[in-house]
């Protein structure tokens, strides 16, 4: 069964913490997508950063071969990184076992990896190898992946499920956004208005379903 789980490690452990000197309210993400290159996980957003200001020059660190901004979208940086992975971090970990990142996100306090294994034993690798590499991390979380479960159990009506699917599949969630909502509504055929209405009740219903407890 597929496991996920969630390491945390302090800032100062990764290499973009260098990044944080020079902008310290900032919030980085990695981003996951593979160039024909073959490079591996080469990009990474900044965000809430003036990024008329933004000079990855000054950024040094051995586990850093070479970083420069591509562009700027809607107050974030989009920046490629060339790593070194001769330098041990928990790329490295990844790399050598059998694990596929889903998420990485860091700011200045720290760092969350989201990872994913065909077994449990994969996360066990992966952990036992950054302890055995003197790379510190923390599991923050672990969890059986469940089946997907069809809209209608989380209470949903056709209009919201539909709404929901489209906005995702569309980027709408995506950050920065790839959709406004307009062009939601006019996919959908119906007003701004009542795709607001269907994202907001349809998310609500969501989060009362999955999220909320009946004690909360």
């Amino acid at each position: 069964m597929a496991i996920e789980a969630s390491f945390t490690t302090t800032e100062g452990e990764f290499p973009l913490a260098a990044v944080f000197e020079d902008f310290p309210g900032t919030q980085i993400e990695l981003d996951r997508v593979v160039p024909t290159d073959g490079a591996i996980i080469p990009y990474f957003w900044i965000e809430d950063a003036d990024v008329d200001t933004i000079d990855m020059s000054t950024v040094a660190h051995p586990g850093i071969r070479d970083i420069c901004v591509l562009d700027t979208v809607d107050g974030n940086a989009f920046i490629r990184i060339d790593w070194d992975f001769e330098y041990e971090s928990i790329l490295t970990a990844i790399l050598e076992t059998d694990v596929e990142l889903i998420s990485a996100i860091g700011t200045q306090a720290n760092w969350t990896f989201d990872i994913r294994g065909e077994e449990q034993q994969a996360i066990s690798q992966f952990h036992t190898y950054c302890n055995e590499h003197e790379i510190p991390v923390e599991l923050s979380q672990l969890h059986a992946l469940s089946p997907v479960r069809s809209g209608h159990e989380y209470d949903l009506t056709d209009a919201q499920r539909e709404a929901l699917t489209l906005a995702y599949t569309r980027g709408y969630y995506d950050s920065p956004r790839q959709l406004p909502q307009q062009a939601l509504a006019d996919e959908l055929g119906i007003t701004r208005q009542a795709v607001a209405s269907r994202l907001q009740r349809g998310t609500r219903r969501l989060l009362a379903s999955t999220v909320i407890t009946p004690d909360e």
